[in-house]
């Protein structure tokens, strides 16, 4: 499967945006306004199906750059989930240079196993941490 990655709100429609988060348990029924808000507020990627020729993925990043990020509105289309797309996405946001050697936070529900890839642990039922040991 063909993807590419983009890094950055202007690569990405809104609405496509909107179209995935309206697909999560998290953010269905959060308000137009206040997603706008949070987009502009955080650090954004997508991931593209070449065939497709649409997002199908997205995460965004909250970080002080200094000490910690949050990793944040994970999502891969139901249609394109299980294909490596998410942890091409992860991994992605992994490399980069501005969250090296930062502490990484996450909320999650059912995706422990594709954080643990990248040395996220677990620190309750929902809570992952990854330590800036890296």
């Amino acid at each position: 499967m063909n993807y590419r990655i983009v890094d950055g709100l202007d690569k990405m429609k809104f609405e496509d945006i909107v179209r995935l988060l309206r697909m999560t348990y998290w953010a269905d029924k959060r308000p137009i306004e206040k997603i706008e808000k949070s987009l502009r507020n955080s650090s954004c990627y997508g991931i593209y199906v070449e065939e497709a020729g649409k997002l199908v993925g997205f995460a965004r990043v909250i970080s002080d750059y200094a000490t910690a990020y949050y990793l944040c509105d994970v999502i891969i289309d139901k249609e394109y989930q299980h294909k490596g797309l998410g942890t091409a996405l992860i991994s992605y946001i992994d490399s980069l240079p501005e969250f090296s050697g930062l502490r990484g936070f996450l909320i999650t529900r059912n995706a422990h196993a594709l954080y643990r890839k990248f040395g996220y642990e677990v620190v309750n039922d929902r809570v992952m941490v990854r330590e800036p040991n890296r």
